[in-house]
């Protein structure tokens, strides 16, 4: 069994399956076409186990499928992120603080915004 992106016209991912390649053949499940294959082990252009990375990353419901890339995109999740070609996740226009601190992306501020929690 693999896992297999459901696409719609758009090349937007409507589901994922756990499905034997011979039964998106047949179309009992739809247009063969609309199945892509995807890799449960594989975020940012990297096999989580040593092997082949496929498509970039694992797919998820509202993931685009890039044709042109061969890749599966995450939504977009702040105006001001750029895609990152390499692993086809996006990036801050600034780091993440490495200081061992918790942050939250402020698009208003295009910054890392230190989270605050109450005392005990």
């Amino acid at each position: 069994m693999a896992h297999f992106a459901k696409i719609d016209e758009n090349n937007m991912v409507i589901g994922v399956l756990v499905i034997e390649q011979g039964l998106i053949d047949s179309g009992m499940f739809g247009e063969p076409s609309s199945f892509i294959q995807t890799s449960y082990n594989t975020y940012g252009s990297v096999h989580t186990l040593g092997g082949t990375p496929l498509r970039k990353n694992y797919a998820g419901v509202g993931y685009a499928y890039d044709s042109t890339r061969d890749a599966f995109i995450p939504p977009k999740p702040y105006s001001s992120w750029v895609l990152d070609e390499e692993t086809c996740l996006w990036n801050a226009p600034t780091p993440y603080p490495d200081d061992g601190k918790v942050y939250s992306w402020e698009e208003e501020a295009l910054s890392w915004i230190e989270v605050e929690f109450p005392e005990e």
